[in-house]
């Protein structure tokens, strides 16, 4: 692996473990006593997304956060069917092998959509005595939960088409930190260094050629909207949105959305941060999700 860009992100590689998911070597970090929180990272990037608020989470709970296959640290394979129903057996698949039966959920991006899968699975074997994940709770931060509420990016429209396989090889680090400035708060931005790491958790071990299939995930959540927007309608836990306000891809508008199609959850917007609140505004998204779970 290439030199890493800042020594943060190599010390956060350098605490982490692997485990083997179908021959492939998976990253994760794991730290902390108590209730177990399995913490699930967005696109394009990795559980480095959550290094702002690991130390205070693992104050309080035994936090797991892996790379999903893909992404960061974990292997990328060119030859692999990536697909939000696999990403939800890696996580059950690592629970298991970890001896793990009850987790809490805090999700993000593409993990929100991981998430509301395992919600639906976790929903169908309620009364079938199945022994698995026993899911405690969820957290969804900003994601594309509601496919009609969802405005992606244009270079996120276009790497989903047959045109992306070609546009990948030309994608370069001032083409994601642009795009990240525009998803960000207008007062949070990224700076130039949080542009390395991100990028460079992108593209190590090729990543950024595999970046036009796992944008599939785009048209997984328009074919499966029933089931995953329906889960969390029927959502018997304590369910919870932290929204970062600002967000143009799934802001206001989706956290509104949230409070309309599941009204017994609790929503949270927090204004001037944009799609990463926990990257924005990590004190913010501490207290409220600490606040979820103290009523």
């Amino acid at each position: 692996m290439s030199t890493f860009p800042t020594t943060q992100l190599a010390n956060w590689h350098d605490a982490g473990k692997y485990f083997n998911y179908k021959g492939h070597q998976i990253f994760y970090r794991e730290g902390g006593k108590g209730e177990t929180l399995l913490l699930i990272h967005g696109f394009p990037t990795a559980s480095w997304d959550w290094h702002r608020i690991w130390e205070k989470l693992t104050q309080r709970y035994h936090v797991i956060a892996p790379d999903m296959i893909g992404f960061g640290f974990s292997d990328k394979p060119k030859n692999y069917h990536y697909c939000i129903m696999d990403q939800a057996d890696l996580h059950e698949v690592m629970m298991e092998r970890m001896g793990i039966t009850k987790v809490h959920i805090l999700a993000h991006d593409y993990g929100d959509t991981v998430a509301q899968e395992m919600l639906s699975r976790w929903l169908a074997r309620q009364g079938n005595h199945i022994e698995a994940i026993d899911l405690q709770s969820i957290t969804l931060l900003n994601g594309g939960i509601f496919p009609e509420m969802h405005f992606p990016r244009l270079i996120q429209k276009i790497l989903a088409t047959p045109l992306g396989p070609g546009l990948a090889p030309f994608m370069g680090k001032s083409r994601l930190g642009k795009t990240f400035k525009d998803i960000f708060g207008k007062h949070t931005q990224p700076t130039n260094e949080e542009i390395d790491e991100f990028w460079y958790l992108v593209s190590c071990k090729k990543g950024k050629y595999r970046i036009p299939k796992i944008i599939q995930y785009m048209k997984e959540r328009q074919h499966f909207r029933d089931r995953w927007v329906g889960v969390l309608e029927q959502c018997p836990l304590p369910l919870f949105h932290i929204n970062g306000a600002d967000d143009p891809i799934s802001g206001r508008h989706a956290g509104t959305y949230f409070q309309k199609i599941a009204p017994q959850a609790k929503v949270h917007f927090l204004d001037g941060i944009g799609h990463y609140p926990q990257v924005e505004a990590p004190e913010n998204v501490l207290r409220h999700f600490f606040e979820a779970f103290s009523l």
